[in-house]
Formats: C-alpha cells, structure tokens, sequence
C-alpha cells in the first residue's frame, strides 16, 4: 500500500514536471509580429494592466480582483481561440495544454493567497499564457485577413465573455 501511494505521488509529480517544461517551451515561441495589444484594446482585457500594476509598484492587487480579472480574461481568450478564424473550431494540442496549465496555475493562485505566500509570481506566468493566447489570436486573424477572408459576426471587436456580441 505505501509503495503504490509513493508511486502515484512521483508520477504525479513527474507529470506535473512534464507539463511545466513542455508549456514553457510553448510559451517561447516567437511570433513574427506582437498583435496581441490589438486584441486586448479590441476586447477590453485587463491583464496588461494588472501586469504592469504587479511589476512596477511591487504592491500586491487586491486578490478577489486579480482573480476575477484574470478569469474573465481567460474565458474571453479562449472563446476567441476557438471561434476566431479556426475553421475546426477546436483547440490546437499546444492550446489544451496551454488550458491545464492555466487551471494549475489558477489552483497554485488560490492555494498561495490561503497560505499567505507571494502570488505576484503565479499570477505573472498566468498573464505570460493569456499574452500568448492574445497573440495566437491576433495571428490567425491577421492571416485570414490577408488570404481576403472576412471575420464571422463574433469578430474581436468587443466580444463579451457569454460570446454574445456587446
């Protein structure tokens, strides 16, 4: 029994491991051209400010705020990953992971802010995979634009978190 119990833990740790090194190799990848400003004016999202909030003052943001904020910015992105020029409309391989890793990180937020620590850090790689999402966006927009393609009516421009245009 205690050897199975330390087998499921070093797997799930070895996982975890797993999942971290592949996301941050995602996560690196270079775009040709940084669009993910337009997306982010375009849809109203708050995690630049928030970004910028954490790194140059230093002051922690209230907790509540950054999580609601963080989350409705998250469900934004990834409603336009799916439906803003994605034919398939499903998610690419590297996208679903891309969507654990934020949840875990989502989870590591939340148990940080119960224990007391720092969440400064788990929110910065939060915001590095929604600045990611942005820029994927951006970037298959920009190239349905420029095969003469023409944007479904749930284009960018101002898309709510229920999907619904506002």
């Amino acid at each position: 029994m205690f050897s199975a119990a330390v087998i499921l833990i070093l797997s799930t740790g070895f996982f975890l491991l797993y999942l971290h090194v592949v996301c941050q190799k995602i996560l690196r990848r270079q775009f040709a051209r940084e669009l993910w400003q337009e997306i982010v004016k375009a849809n109203r999202l708050e995690f630049p400010s928030l970004r910028k909030a954490l790194e140059e003052s230093g002051n922690p943001v209230e907790y509540w705020r950054l999580r609601m904020m963080l989350k409705c910015d998250f469900h934004a992105l990834t409603y336009l990953l799916k439906n803003i020029p994605n034919p398939n409309q499903r998610y690419t391989y590297e996208e679903r992971l891309l969507i654990l890793y934020f949840k875990l990180g989502f989870v590591s937020l939340a148990t940080r802010h119960r224990l007391g620590l720092r969440e400064t850090p788990a929110a910065l790689k939060l915001m590095a995979i929604l600045e990611y999402f942005a820029n994927v966006v951006a970037e298959r927009e920009n190239n349905w634009r420029s095969r003469g393609g023409f944007l479904p009516p749930h284009s960018p421009s101002m898309v709510t978190i229920s999907g619904l245009e506002a």
